[in-house]
């Protein structure tokens, strides 16, 4: 018999897909105590600060990890699918994208710009939990770095539950500084779409399609680990 004859048989792509919706539900960060506090509105204004500061120091590696998945892509056609997250976060001229929201955020709280661009607060728990990220997105092959950003899954039905937090607990921030969450609703419903069906059509044998489970399984443990720095401050 030889080793192919021996191989697991490939799941169907709805098994895939089940799976890999099944990792979200249970291990994405919504299920964390800090988020649970947060939006169920017991966080002191300090405690939400510290999570938007850190939490700033992940929203900037995002299009840095995007480049780092758009490098991997061996087509023009996934690459122009691609590039629209970076231009999301990094905006196509200054003062735009999901990063320069993000800072509004922070003064919307209470929390100067460049205080948050300096990065000098940020916690070597984040520091590490992010560094991590962007070097699975580097080291890993093109799907597995794909599939890692399927929390993205999620998003959106978390960023509604954020909104409503917000405007129910905290209104001391201003609505102003809500835009970001409200412009990721259709972003990473957008943004899913286009990544499950990637990986739903490269991930064809069943090692790479546990390989696909495996890299969003780390990608929510790198959120769920942000979090514990956080909450630990």
């Amino acid at each position: 018999m030889s080793i192919a004859d021996t191989e697991l048989p490939p799941w169907t792509t709805t098994e895939l897909e089940e799976r890999l919706r099944d990792v979200v539900a249970r291990r994405y960060h919504h299920r964390h105590p800090f988020n649970l506090r947060m939006h169920e509105g017991t966080l002191t204004p300090d405690e939400l600060r510290r999570w938007i500061l850190n939490r700033f120091h992940y929203q900037q590696h995002i299009p840095v990890k995007d480049a780092l998945i758009l490098a991997k892509l061996g087509t023009a056609e996934l690459r122009r699918m691609w590039i629209h997250r970076i231009h999301d976060h990094d905006g196509t001229a200054p003062g735009e994208g999901g990063i320069e929201r993000w800072l509004r955020l922070g003064e919307a709280a209470g929390l100067e710009r460049d205080r948050l661009l300096s990065g000098e607060e940020v916690l070597p728990g984040v520091r590490l939990a992010v560094d991590g990220y962007v070097n699975f997105c580097r080291l890993r092959p093109p799907l597995e770095a794909v599939a890692s950003s399927l929390t993205e899954l999620f998003a959106p039905d978390l960023m509604r539950v954020r909104i409503e937090a917000f405007e129910r607990h905290y209104p001391w921030v201003d609505a102003d500084g809500l835009r970001y969450f409200r412009g990721r609703i259709s972003q990473g419903r957008n943004d899913s779409q286009e990544a499950i069906a990637l990986v739903l059509d490269r991930a064809r044998n069943r090692a790479d399609q546990e390989r696909a489970v495996a890299a969003l399984s780390f990608k929510c443990d790198v959120l769920w680990s942000l979090l514990d720095a956080v909450e630990r401050g």
